[in-house]
């Protein structure tokens, strides 16, 4: 089948479009929980100069779980979360609204 002049260039065009649509649509977005409390906490500890070594013997573990719960694409507990801003002088509040 023979298609008319353009016909794939118009495709391409929509494809392009819709991914920029979608990629605006996503920065829009509400920043993910995890990834606000990680910053938070980072801000936190930067506040109060307390290293991730540090932290980590605060809540006796590993530097390498105080790394994961600084990492906004890592599952962590609510409760580590909490213990770790507690030593950071902040509190964890979840809330549903």
């Amino acid at each position: 089948m023979v298609q008319a002049p353009g016909s794939q260039r118009g495709r391409l065009g929509k494809r392009i479009k819709t991914r920029k649509a979608a990629e605006a649509i996503a920065s829009m977005r509400p920043r993910p929980l995890k990834e606000t409390v990680a910053l938070q906490l980072a801000k936190a500890m930067g506040k109060k100069n307390i290293s991730k070594a540090q932290l980590a013997g605060l809540l006796k573990t590993s530097r390498s779980q105080v790394d994961r719960l600084l990492d906004p694409t890592s599952d962590v507990t609510l409760s580590s979360l909490q213990r770790a801003a507690a030593q950071a002088g902040r509190r964890v509040v979840v809330q549903l609204i």
